[in-house]
């Protein structure tokens, strides 16, 4: 175990290294951090701390850098998340307010969080299967022809244009909506399919014709899923000075849809901050970087996951804290939309 001291020194080499990306010295640590000790004591517990693996000197006679179990005890140790201040949390909720869709959200969320932290921002679509129906609109457009608009309780909205088999009187358009909604709201979209089946018996034998039309249309729409499309931005604020092992390396991983589903999914189940450092992340690719992740949704049930992937050079408090209150923001609105 270490002391109070040495979790100090560590603290202060990994703030400087993270601020500076320079290897840090002794006289450094005394004169930026007024740790009230001599720089030869500081050198006796760099000396330890070098000894048990938390840092490493790259060159001769260069100061010390931190290792991924430095940068793990270091995150493991911290007191507080950084918190955002009363304008920024205003700022991001004003942002994430004027999306008028989910894609508009995603985006959104995608391209705050890779401002906020300068790194790359990844966010998950929320998942088919979590999602249930708020509301089913059925908007006339002519005398064969409808706007049908599916409403999800995660903010999903999609619009399809129905062509219909016959002329369809407003009355109708009417009670098919009505029957629509009394049967599908609050159920998961995993079920609809099941669900309307019988639907086309509950309303006047001559309008269901253009009821099966509209169920087809409906049925059609749940295929085009989002449970496996995750967005990426930011990629520009990655620099090859942070990637020992190659820039490219990174570039090539993060454009593949199953390895941010992998990455995203070692994240636990929950609306907690996880953090994975270096060879913590299994993707070959990305072991030299680090992930900051949660879950995001409405109450205690994440719909998806979103996170940031930058060097394991990272400033991880304000990291932590942009993900987690980008993630509650993004989580309000959907419930809100």
């Amino acid at each position: 175990m270490l002391d109070d001291r040495k979790l100090a020194v560590l603290r202060a080499i990994v703030e400087d290294f993270v601020s500076t990306n320079e290897p840090v010295g002794s006289k450094a640590l005394v004169d930026r951090h007024g740790l009230d000790v001599s720089p030869a004591t500081i050198r006796n517990d760099m000396a330890v701390l070098e000894e048990q693996g938390f840092i490493v000197q790259p060159h001769t006679s260069a100061g010390r850098i931190p290792t991924d179990k430095g940068y793990r005890l270091f995150v493991d140790r911290l007191s507080a998340i950084k918190p955002f201040s009363a304008a920024e949390r205003r700022a991001i909720e004003t942002f994430l307010a004027g999306a008028y869709d989910l894609d508009d959200v995603v985006m959104r969320t995608v391209r705050l969080l890779a401002q906020l932290t300068r790194q790359v921002a990844v966010v998950q679509y929320p998942s088919l299967s979590k999602s249930a129906v708020r509301h089913v609109e059925l908007v006339p457009l002519a005398d064969r022809r409808l706007l049908l608009v599916l409403i999800t309780d995660t903010g999903r909205v999609e619009q399809r244009v129905v062509e219909l088999p016959a002329v369809v009187a407003e009355d109708s358009v009417t009670q098919l909506r009505a029957v629509l909604n009394a049967c599908l709201v609050g159920r998961k979209l995993t079920e609809v399919a099941s669900l309307v089946a019988d639907l086309p018996e509950r309303v006047d034998a001559g309008e269901r014709v253009n009821a099966a039309a509209v169920l087809s249309v409906i049925l059609e729409t749940l295929v085009a899923r989002h449970d496996e499309k995750i967005v990426v931005g930011g990629a520009s604020n990655l620099t090859p000075a942070d990637f020992s092992r190659g820039l490219r390396e990174v570039l090539e991983a993060l454009e593949e849809q199953v390895v941010l589903m992998r990455l995203l999914g070692e994240a636990d189940d929950q609306l907690s901050v996880t953090v994975r450092i270096g060879a913590e992340n299994d993707v070959q690719g990305l072991r030299g970087t680090s992930v900051v992740a949660t879950g995001y949704g409405s109450g205690d049930r994440p719909l998806a996951k979103l996170g940031v992937v930058g060097p394991t050079r990272m400033d991880y408090p304000t990291a932590m804290g942009a993900v987690r209150a980008v993630a509650r923001y993004t989580g309000q609105i959907l419930a809100e939309s």
